[in-house]
């Protein structure tokens, strides 16, 4: 991917230099079958450093877009603060959990009955849909022992179970927790618009997929809350700065419950230097803490095939030094298209 033509490196050119990259097309991830273009996956991506100055922007980068599941750091601060990880003796793994979109597999719902155990929740009370597990060999287990859907096996379920065990703690009312005038609701609104520089007028809201408010913001804003998530020293209140760090701590340490193995939450999670979460509709956002740098990107065509590739290609754009990292994404999602027997039949190619 041909991003920097004149410069070294995005290190070297933007990171270092103060030199800033805008254009204004979108960078654009292309399948081709036989040599013939068959998909292409239009991507806006924008970089922040720990000046707030955008140094690197490709595409419309103003409009506002939801965070979806990337938010789940975020929505999981109250849960941090509760208190509830200490009152309920909560491992890491449990803790994970508010922040995870996990994908069903055997040791997340170990992790999720634990938790809801420890917990004392009743899992009716999550407002959740019921689910199959996502990942196929968990899908496929329930399906052969005829085991039927449930809210703990849905993607959010750590997620809900937090909102449930803060606003207990917090005694703001466990009903209607999913109601954006709720208390919790608004707290998380006031951290994402804290985080994100935007103003709580400026921040537009929706529903999503499992049933709670989701925010949108431009997608500088969207890399500012993780480039906080990363460097924590950058948030002035000091209970939301500690929070954070543990959140960060908590999502390395278990890479495999924020999504699953062979995903690219946990290849990146498993350099500490990294703090990402991926969500719904082909957003992605990642910071570095050494370099104090942020990157929030959405893939237009809504795809999240391509994320390996494109997060590959601009760590490979800024030297990025953990080559281990980068390999562990390109295992992920080879350029190379096989058909179902194995053979080549044609390429993924990042064009910036």
């Amino acid at each position: 991917m041909q991003i920097m033509q004149n410069y070294d490196s995005l290190r070297l050119g933007i990171l270092h230099s103060g030199r800033v990259l805008i254009l204004n097309q979108p960078i654009t991830v292309e399948d081709y079958r036989g040599g013939t273009l068959e998909n292409v996956h239009p991507s806006i991506v924008c970089a922040v450093n720990d000046q707030g100055k955008s140094i690197f922007k490709r595409g419309d980068v103003s409009h506002p877009t939801f965070y979806r599941s990337a938010m789940k750091p975020i929505q999981a601060i109250p849960a941090f603060r509760s208190g509830v990880i200490e009152d309920y003796g909560l491992s890491e793994r449990e803790a994970a959990l508010f922040t995870a979109s996990h994908r069903g597999e055997v040791y997340h719902q170990e992790a999720l009955a634990s938790l809801i155990e420890k917990l004392g929740i009743d899992e009716e009370a999550l407002i959740c849909g019921e689910a199959y597990p996502l990942n196929r060999q968990p899908r496929h287990n329930c399906l052969w022992h005829q085991q039927p859907k449930r809210k703990l096996y849905h993607n959010c379920s750590g997620k809900h179970l937090g909102f449930l065990a803060a606003s207990r703690a917090f005694d703001w009312g466990m009903d209607r927790y999913q109601d954006l005038n709720h208390p919790l609701q608004q707290e998380i609104l006031r951290l994402v618009s804290e985080l994100s520089e935007t103003r709580v007028a400026d921040i537009q809201s929706g529903k999503d997929g499992c049933g709670v408010p989701v925010h949108a913001v431009p997608l500088k804003n969207m890399a500012l809350s993780y480039l906080k998530l990363a460097c924590p020293d950058l948030i002035q209140d000091e209970a939301t700065a500690s929070a954070v760090g543990t959140i960060g701590r908590v999502m390395n340490g278990q890479p495999e419950i924020i999504a699953s193995h062979q995903f690219i939450c946990a290849a990146l999670l498993h350099d500490d230097n990294i703090i990402a979460k991926g969500g719904a509709q082909g957003v992605y956002c990642f910071a570095l803490r050494k370099e104090r740098v942020s990157f929030a990107l959405k893939v237009l065509s809504g795809s999240e095939e391509v994320w390996p590739l494109l997060v590959a290609s601009l760590l490979e754009e800024i030297a990025y030094d953990n080559q281990a990292t980068i390999d562990r994404l390109r295992s992920l999602r080879s350029p190379v298209i096989r058909n179902d027997s194995g053979e080549p039949v044609g390429e993924t190619v990042v064009r910036g």
